[in-house]
């Protein structure tokens, strides 16, 4: 194999083998980088085989390439990288990685995203400047991996929040087939079967924070915490745990559940948003009421989607939103699909906002 990939189909395959392997690496830190990306990178030996893997830091932290580059060791030289974003060309708190590529003496980048952070860019052209193979796998034709990663693309919500310069927002409810959220009798427990509850709780422990209202608190008394199942039967929290958010002006019982975890309330949503971005926050998760997200609807805060729709029908009960988005089919919220999996007998749907 030469030192620069060709488009044949099979440096096709190993770049979509190791842009795979990036991706895994990455979500296994998704929840735990903000402000920075969750970025994951590959070192690739002239040959195609992986010496080195690796996804950002903590902030402070080594960058992915950093992780990967000193994983690989000497096999750096004259190797392939294949990374989910360009590398970066700023110094921070760490230094440039496209610099550190460089002096690593590789011989070629794959990035997928460009970096939108004007602080941050500019590495694909200082890479290219050394002499660097330099290839943009967005835009290549080369790319044909499909994100089979449980949460889809992992630097979507990041790289949405820094084009926007607030947090990125996703909108969360279960619901029957026909709508509800709650039966006739305000029960909701449990409209969706275990496989869909496995997956919220993943979901939640790769957030920078679940956002609830005070009507939610007071009413069903949550912890807000990310659990999961071990093979033993035990119930055992997540090692990464999303910050817990309350929006509004009620207070919570002295021996709530939030008050025994720690929590932090807002008044209002651009409240809550502006001080959860200054936090470093940049992938945040509105799990309802219906109060709250008919007002992140129609503030028109809501940037993705997630229903967990259970084939369940109940004629009746409370409904997803507490107010109507609008007063006909052209003036309400259009989504586009994105992603449908089936979660046991459940289905998940994961949508943006469409053109209206």
């Amino acid at each position: 194999m030469t030192s620069e990939f060709s488009a044949s189909a099979l440096d096709a395959r190993i770049l979509n083998a190791a842009l795979s392997a990036a991706h895994r690496a990455a979500l296994e830190v998704r929840g735990s980088t903000s402000p920075n990306p969750p970025v994951g990178a590959v070192i690739l030996t002239e040959n195609g085989d992986i010496c080195g893997v690796g996804a950002t830091e903590p902030p402070g932290g080594r960058h992915a390439e950093i992780v990967a580059l000193d994983q690989a060791g000497r096999s750096s030289k004259g190797a392939h990288v294949v990374v989910t974003l360009e590398p970066c060309n700023h110094q921070g708190r760490t230094g440039p990685c496209s610099q550190a590529l460089i002096d690593a003496g590789v011989a070629s980048v794959h990035y997928l995203h460009a970096d939108p952070n004007v602080i941050a860019a500019g590495g694909a052209e200082k890479l290219r400047a050394a002499g660097i193979a330099v290839h943009h796998l967005g835009a290549s034709g080369l790319l044909q991996w499909d994100s089979t990663a449980i949460l889809g693309d992992e630097l979507e919500p990041w790289l949405q929040a820094t084009a926007m310069g607030r947090v990125h927002v996703t909108a969360k409810f279960a619901q029957s087939v026909d709508g509800f959220s709650a039966a006739s009798d305000g029960s909701s427990k449990w409209i969706t079967g275990s496989k869909a509850r496995e997956r919220v709780h993943f979901d939640r422990s790769k957030r920078d924070a679940i956002i609830i209202g005070t009507g939610t608190a007071l009413a069903d008394n949550p912890s807000l915490t990310a659990r999961y199942i071990s093979e033993t039967g035990e119930t055992l929290p997540y090692k990464q745990q999303p910050r817990r958010v309350v929006i509004g002006k009620s207070d919570l019982s002295a021996c709530s559940n939030l008050q025994r975890l720690g929590f932090t309330q807002y008044p209002d949503i651009p409240t809550a948003l502006t001080a959860l971005w200054e936090q470093g926050c940049r992938d945040v998760l509105v799990e309802g009421g219906p109060k709250l997200l008919s007002s992140f609807v129609g503030s028109g805060y809501v940037d993705a989607v997630q229903a967990y729709v259970a084939p369940l029908l109940l004629g009746d009960g409370r409904s997803v939103l507490a107010s109507a988005v609008g007063a006909n089919l052209v003036d309400g919220m259009r989504l586009e699909i994105n992603r449908v999996e089936r979660l046991g007998n459940d289905v998940l749907l994961t949508m943006v906002p469409g053109a209206q």
